[in-house]
């Protein structure tokens, strides 16, 4: 006879307390702590981080580039050989080299090690607003006031190709990071471009933002694309040909600048209302909002989540570091220092410790289970006594849970109308109250409506005879009609709202 399985109580997701994301955004983000400011020679054009270690991070500014050390907050490097006011200044993906664009319509590759000019590239007839590296390392991609966008070859130092259909100055250009192929492009003629280089008509895409675009941003996967103008962000479909999917406007001012954090599961927005915007990517709302001193040009968070860098129009850099415990880098360490010192005859020296030594906070464990003690209902149920056990679990206020749970084994094991059966007014009470309090709980309504119909069928011919089993019987029935005229009225509300929703997004 195979052993018996005691009733496995049902478990469900655990639902957020309202506001609990939201908290643990804001602890999150007041990490930030101790911003440390410092005075350029004018307004902050373009931040970004190194992708290789140690992230030091480039400042752009005047005719100059600026690269500081995260560990310092200092200047390490300066670029300063520009003619004009430089612009966007951003690091390969290997660290080795930097490319600039300037106010002259030139393109600047250094040397950072050297600091050496390695390429010039003057094809623009006007300011580069953009420029930077691709993934494949040996094209540079650059938009100018001339209204063009181009794609330049390293070896060759020749422009691979050129992108000529937007009607006003390129102020945004970047490459997918999935696929150097494709490249978006923002302008001040109110259009986003998507550009596929491999196919014969480039431009794949035009989407209309309705407003001088800043900035434009691929999100993690590409298949969104940010775009912002004016004091609105809005995302695009690439999947279902480019579509707008929402828009998102809780700046007061013009949006001028977009990035990731480290993890990409976050969007920064800054503007010119002194405000960083941190949007959460999985339901574009607003988890957290930081004040600035001044009108927000540029901005950057480091690949390792550590900091947050803010240049303003004043001239002014923010830096601000997270404070992070070292609490888990230590207790990392200790393991792996424990592995190796096994490998060197470490279990002698652990035992070797002797009785009297105390355990550490990350010591491994083994725990004794104790065979647990069985629940009076799976001792009832075990010897088949099922209206026993379910009146053993009625009767005690056990969590509705444990209920539901031993309702549901009833079920499997087909005992749910042997537990029914054969009971009197009074005997009908506890389980048609548990079905009246808990019918209308999401996790059980649908269990809970077989059980009252079972229990309907069963005393069906009474009804009318028992003065207790009416009064239950109409208790129930009124309980479920005013939950549906509740649901009825709940769908009419959400129809109205998609209809005004829909309205307000054809108006935007």
């Amino acid at each position: 006879m195979s052993e018996y399985l005691p009733v496995q109580q049902k478990r469900y997701a655990a639902r957020p307390k309202a506001g609990a994301t939201d908290a643990a955004e804001q602890r999150y983000w007041a990490k930030f702590k101790s911003p440390v400011l410092v005075k350029e020679y004018a307004s902050i054009s373009h931040i970004e981080f190194s992708r290789s270690k140690p992230f030091d991070f480039a400042v752009t500014s005047s005719t100059r580039v600026q690269i500081y050390s995260c560990a310092t907050q200092a200047v390490r490097k300066t670029m300063s050989r520009f003619k004009d006011v430089a612009y966007s200044g951003s690091f390969r993906a290997d660290g080795k080299m930097m490319v600039a664009g300037d106010a002259q319509g030139s393109v600047q590759i250094f040397d950072l090690a050297s600091r050496a000019i390695l390429r010039t590239f003057t094809g623009h007839k006007d300011a580069v607003r953009v420029a930077s590296f691709s993934p494949l390392l040996t094209q540079v991609l650059s938009a100018s006031d001339d209204k063009t966008v181009r794609i330049w070859d390293l070896p060759s130092e020749q422009a691979v190709f050129t992108f000529t259909d937007h009607q006003d100055h390129v102020r945004s250009a970047l490459f997918s990071p999935e696929n150097p192929n494709l490249i978006i492009s923002g302008s001040y003629d109110h259009t986003v471009k998507l550009w596929d280089t491999r196919s014969p008509n480039p431009c794949i895409a035009t989407m209309h933002h309705g407003a001088p675009v800043e900035s434009v941003l691929f999100l993690p996967g590409s298949a969104l694309i940010a775009s912002a103008g004016s004091n609105n962000i809005k995302l695009w479909n690439t999947l279902s040909g480019c579509s707008h999917e929402t828009t998102l406007a809780n700046h007061t001012k013009s949006i001028t600048t977009m990035c990731l954090d480290g993890s990409g599961r976050r969007l920064l927005s800054g503007g010119l209302d002194n405000q960083v915007k941190i949007y959460n990517l999985q339901d574009y709302k607003v988890a957290h909002s930081i004040k600035y001193p001044g009108p927000i040009l540029s901005m950057a968070v480091s690949p390792d989540d550590t900091h947050l860098v803010v240049g303003m129009a004043s001239g002014l850099l923010s830096i601000r570091r997270r404070v992070v415990k070292t609490e888990d880098v230590v207790k990392a360490r200790k393991r792996i220092e424990a592995a190796r010192a096994g490998a060197r005859g470490g279990t002698f020296m652990h035992f070797k410790r002797g009785q009297s030594h105390q355990a550490e906070a990350d010591d491994l464990k083994v725990e004794e289970h104790r065979k647990k003690k069985m629940k009076e209902y799976d001792l009832l149920l075990r010897k088949f006594e099922f209206g026993k056990a379910l009146d053993s679990v009625l009767g005690t206020n056990q969590m509705a849970v444990v209920v539901v749970s031993l309702l549901e084994e009833l079920i499997h094991r087909g005992g749910l109308v042997i537990a029914l059966g054969g009971r009197d007014d009074v005997a009908l009470v506890d389980i048609t109250n548990f079905i009246h309090a808990n019918i209308v709980h999401p996790r059980y309504t649908d269990l809970l409506v077989h059980v009252a119909e079972v229990i309907l069928d069963m005393y069906a011919p009474v009804i009318g005879q028992s003065v207790l089993i009416d009064e239950l019987f109409l208790k129930l029935r009124t309980k479920v009609q005013v939950e549906l005229s509740m649901q009825q009225e709940l769908t009419r509300t959400m129809g109205l709202l998609e209809s005004i929703m829909l309205a307000s997004q054809k108006l935007i």
